[in-house]
């Protein structure tokens, strides 16, 4: 982008300064006036032009550096907003793993106390099977 307003500012200065020392010439010149009116006229408009031109790169110059350091400030925000926006991202990771994390633990204890339930109530219901088989083929 730099480079284009370059450029454009150049382009726009020399056409400045060719258009204006070509308008001063041709009325200067048509002009009804003696050889040295005309050297004097021609100098005068020639060093006007001159401060005009340099009047004209120093605001252009000026222009350009305001765009650039626009340009400089939204892309720091834009880089600001994204790190911001990447930690929020990072930190709510960060805090569903430990809350599935915290989860899996849980649930993993409670399975595990039901597996012992199970085989605890297991184990009771197969000596009682066995105590009813022992009993029942004592009574025949």
């Amino acid at each position: 982008m730099s480079k284009h307003i370059d450029s454009y500012s150049k382009g726009f200065v020399i056409g400045a300064l060719v258009g204006g020392a070509i308008g001063a010439i041709t009325a200067l010149l048509f002009a009804p006036k003696s050889g040295e009116e005309l050297r004097r006229d021609i100098s005068e408009k020639s060093s006007e032009l001159y401060h005009k031109a340099g009047n004209l790169a120093q605001d252009a110059s000026y222009e350009i550096s305001n765009v650039i350091n626009s340009g400089k400030r939204k892309a720091e925000d834009m880089i600001y907003s994204a790190r911001e926006q990447a930690d929020a991202l990072i930190a709510n990771a960060e805090k569903t793993i430990k809350d599935a994390r915290t989860k899996i633990t849980t649930t993993s204890n409670t399975v595990s106390e039901g597996i012992s339930t199970l085989k605890t109530a297991a184990n009771a219901g197969i000596d009682t099977f066995k105590e009813e088989l022992q009993n029942g083929n004592k009574l025949s």
